[in-house]
């Protein structure tokens, strides 16, 4: 009775007082984006030779992508493209940007991670940037509250292949400044050896690890984009020699290990269940460097390509207790999908500027049948539109482009030949029986090739193209310095 009594109090409490019961819990985002890692650099995808533990442990307990595309196959627009849900020339962003560029991320963009702050969310990123080099664009103009890391890539120094002074010779690296190392908003050190280079994996992890620690307690965003297996390679001492496969096998295995403690970090700090770990590349492996390059898994090319071995890349996401685990998910996705994917989690708002993402969070969920993303566009140099797919269909487009073929790769660091302008004829490939891009089917499937104009001709109306010398109508600018 006396029980009866105290319950109809509490819910007469409750009714007076308009209890609200606590909203669920927002999850937290940690983003771990390697540069040049290609699609068959990691053990869940047929690495040999050394063995990616943690990265495969991922895939076991959530879902390996197999159809993941970045959004461009090259540094800065592809990291555009990730950190804004947008096509990387839709926002002017191309190529990748030297430490003589005078362009960056426009303040008028609107971030992940300033999607988030919107949340309340702490944010940091530990690595590679890529936006632009001078304060104004810098991470924590926009929307991280901490920042350790390089501003670009770790070859834009004036350091030759095997780690002595660049020669007068060498007009592009001559003219680079020493690398320098950036925290929040200030250079705190010059990088200027190969030692020093093959210590910034473990340094980016300490620092990811103590951010996790300190935030324990409110969501966060650690962004981990990691400078390497970006040539010039190294590993720190300890794992040096560790792999069969050289000095590449080692810097995967320690990139794999930053992974590992990560995520140890999170279980120690019991975050393991509400939180989403994502793991993939900004594009395929750079072939002429050899065997201080990865592999493209069997897909034609590789970086600055737009055959799927440039832009298809390792993906692996996991979020235990929510997402279905072991599960492989082929459905086409990219990295622009992940702003909006991840906004729709946290309950965030999308950025008001159009952006190209779709939200892919039913294939997170496990399933299957969801198919948010029907096509997609791929752009490469300023502004050219190089191929379109719909489905497993891809209508490769006529142009002038790189390849990696009839050329010998370079070895222990020094780069082989490639032609920047071999001609490319306009081929369509089905990719559910020829991943490798070699049998051109356009006279079977003539309707096909039909449609896939028409879809290159509404990119064209949008975004423009350079090789039909047409001005999209939704462009935007990069910000100016």
């Amino acid at each position: 009775m006396i029980r009866k009594k105290l319950l109809n109090l509490c819910l007469l409490g409750f009714m007076t007082f308009g209890f609200v019961p606590p909203k669920p819990k927002t999850p937290n985002i940690v983003l771990i984006f390697m540069d040049d890692l290609g699609y068959g650099d990691i053990g869940a995808n047929g690495a040999t030779n050394y063995q990616t533990p943690n990265i495969d442990k991922m895939a076991s307990e959530g879902i390996r992508f197999t159809n993941f595309l970045a959004a461009q196959a090259v540094c800065s627009a592809s990291r555009a493209a990730l950190l804004t849900g947008c096509y990387p020339n839709r926002i002017g962003f191309s190529g990748a940007l030297a430490p003589t560029s005078t362009i960056g991320i426009n303040a008028n963009e609107t971030t992940l991670a300033e999607v988030l702050k919107e949340k309340g969310y702490k944010t940091a990123i530990y690595g590679k940037w890529h936006l632009g080099h001078q304060k104004q664009f810098l991470p924590l103009q926009h929307g991280f509250d901490e920042y350790f890391g390089l501003p670009y890539s770790n070859d834009m120094w004036p350091i030759d292949y095997d780690g002595s002074p660049a020669p007068e010779g060498h007009f592009k690296k001559k003219a680079y400044p020493t690398l320098p190392l950036i925290q929040n908003n200030e250079r705190i050190e010059d990088i200027t050896t190969l030692e020093q280079q093959g210590m910034l994996t473990s340094r980016y992890t300490e620092k990811a690890v103590d951010f996790i620690k300190r935030n324990k307690n409110n969501p966060f965003f650690l962004y981990l984009p990691h400078s390497m297996p970006h040539v010039p390679i190294n590993a720190s001492p300890r794992f040096r020699g560790k792999s069969q496969q050289g000095l590449y096998g080692d810097v995967i295995m320690e990139i794999d290990w930053s992974i590992g403690e990560v995520l140890k970090a999170l279980k120690a700090n019991g975050l393991d269940k509400n939180t989403l770990v994502i793991v993939t590349s900004d594009n395929g492996p750079w072939l002429n460097y050899g065997n201080h390059a990865g592999s493209s898994g069997g897909y034609r090319e590789g970086k600055g390509t737009s055959y799927e071995g440039g832009q298809r890349v390792p993906c692996v996401m996991r979020w235990k207790g929510t997402m279905p685990e072991g599960l492989v998910c082929n459905k086409l996705s990219s990295t622009i999908d992940l702003l909006p994917t991840i906004a729709k989690f946290c309950q965030a708002k999308l950025p008001s500027n159009k952006i190209d993402g779709l939200d892919i969070s039913e294939l997170l969920k496990g399933n299957l049948s969801a198919e948010p993303r029907k096509s997609f566009y791929y752009y490469y140099r300023k502004n050219s539109l190089e191929a379109v797919r719909k489905g497993n269909w891809k209508l490769v487009l006529a142009h002038n482009g790189r390849t990696y073929e009839g050329f010998q790769p370079g070895n222990d660091g020094y780069p082989g030949q490639v032609n920047e302008n071999s001609p490319v004829p306009m081929a369509l490939y089905d990719l559910r029986r020829d991943p490798g891009e070699r049998y051109d089917v356009q006279k079977t499937y003539p309707k096909i090739v039909e449609e896939l104009l028409l879809l290159a001709e509404e990119a064209r109306e949008d975004l423009g193209d350079d090789i039909t010398q047409k001005t999209g109508k939704n462009n935007r600018e990069a910000g100016k310095e």
